[in-house]
């Protein structure tokens, strides 16, 4: 299977032309999702007497993949050990469970099953084997490094179903981790969102879209032009650093600074959610994942398969299955992706028969579409493993005036959002920020 990426950059009709600035800030982060948050409340908290301006095109925070995701706190299992996947991965959650309990944001650690077949054995033993090397990363807390980063325990099919009696009886082996989770997401970014505002030099601004990106003529630093609301003309300011989070469309921002030859292409994949109201899932307490589909054109790193969730409140869901979106061919809009948020139930025959390979008392009946989300791909569907991307740009080609695009920043995101932010700030700022 071949889709075709969109390559557009900002700006693209040459709508808005050279505006100089009009004032001045030390940090931009464009994007208000839980990525972007995290990293104005990283730089707002370590350094407050900078200025730190975070912009976002919608009315209110985390409207895109921030709030249309399964909401797992992810222990770390399915990346290669040495990507910055895993590292931030493993961190971050340390970091998210710690944030919970210190500002009562609702989560619970639920534990997830990774449920095989016998032909799939070799699956999960090779995630428990990765799991007991992988090392502690970066920046933990020395007292915390006694144990394994990454508990997990090889299970028979008969403890499976001891735990989840409604597994069906061909799951011959299962992988236990106890350290995955479900969060609050909003809650979460609401923090997040406050520590902001209350900071002494932080600033959230919302309803605006940055529409012109452009190295500065004068001092080290990028003339960024922004939209408000439905206004006709923008307003410029000087970012001596920007922090491009924007996500979906970060390519998009990054691809203004480049020449054409250089555009890096966007990829979209949809994933579709199920509520589930119905019989076979009657004493369900844990998350459950089956082992992904891995062939020719299947890759266990664009998708973990349709797997069982739980909201806070006990509600299961199925998904995220994998959709990928092709870009029409008469437009470069790249928002089109909007189009392909609204549920439906074309996608429930394939989601409840993917089900019922692990939960075999399911009804059909009891499948109801639920919600969308779009992941953002920095390559298709015939590609394998892509790590997160961080991309350092220099306005002037000298070592003042950075941009630093967050690419790729799919699932784990949310998971590790709040090592990434510590990974922007500390080890690619550093003392400069």
């Amino acid at each position: 299977m071949k889709v075709r990426g969109l390559v557009a950059a900002l700006n693209g009709n040459k709508r808005f032309k050279f505006k100089s600035p009009e004032y001045a800030v030390d940090n931009l982060v464009i994007g208000g999702g839980v990525v972007g948050l995290a990293v104005a409340q990283r730089l707002a908290q370590t350094h407050p007497s900078k200025s730190t301006y975070l912009v976002e095109r919608h009315s209110t925070a985390g409207e895109e993949t921030s709030s249309r995701n399964s909401e797992v706190i992810h222990a770390g299992l399915y990346y290669p050990p040495d990507s910055l996947k895993t590292r931030l991965c493993l961190r971050g959650r340390r970091l998210l469970y710690e944030r919970c309990e210190t500002h009562n944001i609702p989560f619970s650690k639920t534990g997830k099953l990774v449920v095989a077949q016998d032909q799939q054995r070799a699956y999960i033993e090779s995630l428990h084997a990765k799991a007991q090397k992988l090392p502690w990363p970066p920046h933990s807390d020395p007292a915390d490094t006694h144990g394994p980063v990454l508990p997990t325990k090889l299970i028979s099919g008969d403890e499976a179903r001891y735990m989840e009696p409604d597994l069906h009886k061909n799951i011959a082996a299962a992988l236990w981790s106890p350290e995955t989770g479900i969060v609050d997401s909003h809650t979460l970014m609401e923090s997040l969102e406050k520590e902001i505002i209350d900071s002494e030099n932080g600033e959230l601004v919302y309803s605006t879209k940055v529409v012109r990106i452009d190295s500065s003529r004068d001092e080290p630093g990028w003339v960024v032009q922004t939209v408000t609301g439905e206004a006709e003309e923008g307003d410029a300011l000087l970012a001596r650093t920007v922090i491009n989070c924007a996500g979906l469309t970060a390519p998009l921002i990054l691809n203004a600074i480049l020449p054409e030859s250089k555009r890096m292409p966007m990829y979209f994949a949809r994933g579709s959610y199920a509520s589930y109201r119905g019989p076979g899932v009657d004493r369900i307490s844990h998350l459950i994942y089956p082992c992904p589909p891995i062939g020719k054109d299947s890759h266990a790193f664009h998708s973990l398969g349709t797997h069982l969730t739980l909201d806070l409140q006990g509600k299961i869901r199925f998904g995220p299955d994998l959709d990928w979106l092709t870009p029409p061919t008469d437009s470069e809009d790249p928002d089109f992706w909007q189009k392909h948020l609204v549920p439906d139930d074309s996608r429930l025959p394939m989601m409840y028969h993917a089900v019922k390979e692990y939960l075999p008392g399911v009804s059909q009946d009891g499948f109801q579409p639920d919600y969308c989300g779009v992941r953002p791909k920095l390559v298709g569907p015939e590609a394998g493993f892509v790590d997160f991307i961080f991309r350092r740009d220099k306005a002037s080609g000298q070592e003042e005036g950075e941009m630093i695009s967050l690419l790729g920043i799919e699932s784990p995101g949310l998971t590790a959002s709040l090592a990434i932010a510590e990974y922007v700030v500390e080890d690619l700022m550093g003392r400069g920020a």
